[in-house]
């Protein structure tokens, strides 16, 4: 069963780069290792091989993910969407009605959301609230300390 996940160019790049990392730093370093350790003598009670051994299995297990996720990316084309609501990639500046903040955030899909970067999961609360809203609707958002109403200032791209 394949899990399609969604993403910017940028997002898709930064995937592709840390697998080559992976495959062409990472994997020489831990082959030098168990090669290092072999050359120790006995395998048997040889800790370092061991050691070694187990991080090259887990670093192909890592490899062999995000190859997976990588054959079901999808690249996300925001030249044709609707910019009438909030949708993924849109930037929605919001103002929080009981404290009067504004803020602005872009929606992306989950596996790029960075809150240092303003940019927040269509899968967070607030994602979710904002997704399929327009300019001067008010956003409910259930958050663990109640419900916090947002009203939809601006929709960018």
């Amino acid at each position: 069963m394949s899990n399609i996940s969604y993403y910017t160019e940028e997002g898709l790049k930064k995937l592709k780069d840390e697998l080559h990392e992976m495959e062409t730093v990472e994997r020489p370093k831990i082959s030098q290792q168990i090669a290092e350790a072999r050359d120790k003598g006995d395998l048997s009670e040889n800790a370092e091989y061991d050691a070694a051994k187990e991080a090259q299995g887990l670093l192909e297990m890592r490899i062999s993910k995000l190859k997976n996720v990588l054959a079901n990316a999808r690249i996300i084309d925001d030249s044709e969407m609707d910019t009438s609501k909030a949708l993924i990639l849109s930037k929605v500046k919001i103002k929080n009605l009981k404290n009067n903040a504004e803020v602005q955030y872009t929606l992306v899909a989950e596996n790029e959301a960075d809150l240092k970067s303003k940019k927040i999961s269509v899968e967070s609360p607030i994602g979710k609230g904002l997704l399929g809203k327009s300019v001067g609707d008010t956003a409910d958002v259930q958050t663990p300390g109640g419900i916090i109403q947002f009203e939809i200032l601006e929709i960018t791209r």
